[in-house]
């Protein structure tokens, strides 16, 4: 008998404490149906992560008046039936596809990270290839070549380089500045200019317009210095990213190119 009364009391503590435990599960109940946590947590997950906002009290009470809101008013809807609706489906279907793909990318991601290795040889070979000087070059661009010969007749006067690319360059850029490019690898040019840049000494500049795809440029060379690169590690959060980039753009390419289908894709 003692026994048994240890078995009905332990029921009835039971039986007390599932109300309480549901509550803890959930944030409402509407109509008699539950409104979870879960979806609380995913919704505040959702917000802070990916909205970059902070989780506060006032936001919580904001997440948790919305989450209610729809259960009501999805309720309702499917009170009359609307979940039914051919044009409902299509669209679930559409998101249902958007949200398995979002998750098999990002899946991806999390599996099959980049490894540090890669990315110090991303980095070696980016510094490899901008490596030697930089220059700090000053430029005035105009559309003619007549234009480009008066104004190297007036630095031959004694002009000033500055004053007139305030004057007269049509680079909307470095005009305001005195044509200042500030300092860069002549790569960062097209051809032509860091071709003639390269072959100027410290305070020279072009005695002969400079013919580029932008028009005619008069160049001015103000120094030079080793190129300097920054760290690995201080590059190492933009590589990583575009390394992730291009390693799921070959992951898509390849789901694409091992599919079996009669379907002939466009142009892309």
């Amino acid at each position: 008998m003692k026994k048994l009364s240890i078995a009905v009391s332990a029921v009835a503590i039971a039986a007390a404490l599932l109300p309480a435990l549901a509550s803890a599960q959930n944030i409402a109940i509407v109509n008699g149906k539950a409104v979870p946590k879960a979806r609380f947590e995913s919704f505040m997950t959702q917000i802070t992560k990916q909205g970059g906002q902070e989780r506060t009290p006032e936001l919580e009470q904001q997440v948790r008046d919305e989450i209610v809101l729809r259960e009501i008013f999805v309720q309702e809807a499917e009170r009359r039936g609307l979940q039914r609706d051919p044009e409902f489906r299509a669209q679930m279907e559409v998101a249902r596809q958007s949200l398995l793909i979002r998750e098999l990318f990002n899946n991806y991601q999390k599996t099959s990270p980049v490894s540090d290795d890669d990315l110090k040889a991303e980095y070696e070979q980016i510094k490899s290839a901008n490596s030697g000087s930089e220059y700090r070059a000053r430029h005035i661009l105009v559309e003619k070549e007549d234009e480009a010969k008066a104004i190297i007749a007036q630095l031959k006067g004694g002009a000033s380089f500055a004053e007139l690319a305030k004057a007269n360059s049509k680079d909307p850029g470095s005009a305001p500045n005195g044509g200042d490019l500030d300092w860069a690898s002549p790569g960062n040019y097209v051809p032509e200019f860091s071709q003639a840049m390269t072959k100027l000494t410290k305070g020279q500049f072009t005695d002969a317009p400079v013919k580029s795809q932008f028009g005619y440029h008069v160049i001015l060379l103000e120094d030079t210095r080793s190129a300097s690169f920054p760290s690995f590690e201080e590059v190492k959060p933009q590589l990583a990213q575009r390394a992730q980039q291009q390693k799921l753009a070959k992951y898509r390419d390849d789901l694409k190119t091992k599919a079996r289908t009669d379907y002939k894709f466009g142009a892309q």
